[in-house]
């Protein structure tokens, strides 16, 4: 599932080779990936010119302007699987593409590719966008040290899920929480709200060098994603601990192991990240 290194990648992707140009037509072949009406969504975006570009977590917005009418802005949620690329218009046409923005004098296109159909696009207001975002907790990328803290206390179940709750901190998903977690020495299972300042201050710190890591390598391709260019990411062969289960850690040599948490795989290892008194573990498959 693309997080937020993937998702930042792709904008600044796209931001390259698309900032300035006009989407000269648009086309749906799949109008169950739109969100509100389909002649709003066609219109709101059909000769506006690509003028900026904004992230919060998970979420990309295209800022659109077109003479005489307020900005608008093209929300994408890339889902589990969902994919945005720059493509040469001739190109043959991937399955399950689902929309193409034709830009300039037709020879490129963006196009929108999804093959499990949770991701979508929106063409919506300032308003409707930072409303979106105010739903949001603050960046991984970005959060203080307060704000961090703040959302913690109290918190009673296991970090791995607060992690991956968009509503305190907005961006990690599955991948990156385990890996913030192996850097910061702290097991999955661990309850948020009992970790000490100083424990929360090293998982912080490990969350922004873990992203700022995958952000510079491009991003993490276990399975779907691909940057805007249609390339893969090059982060995957520095996991420590995500699906490698059974393997060495190469901080201590012992073997990952993996559980489920709300349904999650997690990866750890037991050595590095030891388990918290009175907290129940329950294996997952090998």
């Amino acid at each position: 599932m693309p997080e937020l290194p993937e998702v930042e990648t792709i904008l600044r992707g796209l931001k390259e080779h698309t900032l300035g140009e006009r989407v000269a037509a648009v086309e749906v072949r799949n109008w169950a990936v739109i969100v509100g009406s389909a002649d709003h969504f066609v219109q709101g975006i059909t000769g506006s010119r690509i003028v900026g570009f904004a992230r919060k977590g998970k979420v990309l917005a295209i800022r659109l302007a077109r003479r005489n009418r307020a900005l608008r802005h093209l929300l994408v949620r890339l889902g589990m699987t969902g994919q945005f690329t720059v493509s040469r218009r001739e190109s043959p046409i991937a399955p399950h593409t689902h929309v193409r923005l034709v830009l300039g004098r037709g020879k490129e296109e963006l196009r929108f590719r999804d093959v499990r159909r949770f991701g979508r696009l929106r063409c919506c207001t300032r308003r409707e966008l930072e409303e979106v975002f105010s739903h949001l907790g603050p960046d991984a990328r970005e959060i203080s040290e307060e704000q961090f803290l703040v959302a913690l206390r109290g918190r009673r179940g296991a970090v791995k899920s607060w992690l991956m709750n968009q509503q305190f901190i907005s961006g990690i998903g599955n991948i990156y929480a385990d890996e913030a977690l192996f850097a910061a020495r702290i097991h999955p299972l661990t309850p948020a709200g009992r970790l000490t300042p100083l424990s929360a201050r090293r998982l912080r710190r490990a969350v922004r060098k873990v992203l700022d890591r995958a952000v510079a390598l491009g991003g993490t391709s276990v399975r779907d994603y691909l940057n805007a260019e249609g390339r893969p990411g090059n982060f995957l062969s520095q996991l420590r601990v995500y699906q490698r289960t059974g393997e060495p850690c190469r901080r201590c040599r012992r073997s990952i192991r993996r559980l489920a948490i709300s349904g999650r795989s997690t990866h750890f290892c037991p050595r590095c990240q030891p388990r918290p008194r009175r907290v129940t573990v329950k294996p997952g498959r090998r």
